[in-house]
C-alpha cells in the first residue's frame, strides 16, 4: 500500500499556471535485496504515475526501480476549468491507489 501527501493550489484563475506536488510514501523494494531468511524480497515499485483532470490526463510518468523509495512528484497544469484532479499510481503485484483534488477556477 502507499499514502500521499498532495500539495495544489484550492482555487487558481483560469489560464494560470499551477503547480502540483505529490510526495508518495511507498514501501519500495528493488527485487535485489536479500530478506533476513536470505532470500532475495520480490521487487515492488510503482511503475506508473498519472494525473487526469476531468478525465483529460495532463501528466504521466514511468518509474523505475531507480526511483526513490518515496518518490516526490512535481509537475505544472495550465488552469482551464474548475473541476478534480485524479491522481493515479500503479505498480508491481497489480496495486493501484488513486487520490483526488479539487480545483476551482474563476
Amino acid at each position: 500500500m502507499a499514502n500521499v501527501l498532495v500539495n495544489a493550489p484550492k482555487t487558481a484563475k483560469r489560464g494560470e499556471v499551477i503547480e502540483i506536488k505529490a510526495l508518495i510514501l511507498h514501501p519500495m523494494e528493488t527485487g535485489f535485496r536479500p530478506g533476513t531468511n536470505g532470500r532475495i524480497i520480490p521487487r515492488n515499485i510503482i511503475e506508473r504515475f498519472t494525473a487526469i483532470w476531468n478525465g483529460t490526463e495532463i501528466f504521466s510518468m514511468a518509474m523505475s526501480p531507480a526511483i526513490a523509495a518515496n518518490p516526490f512528484v512535481s509537475f505544472f497544469a495550465v488552469a482551464r476549468e474548475s473541476g478534480t484532479i485524479a491522481l493515479r499510481w500503479t505498480g508491481d503485484e497489480g496495486f493501484a491507489v488513486e487520490e483526488r483534488v479539487a480545483i476551482t477556477v474563476g
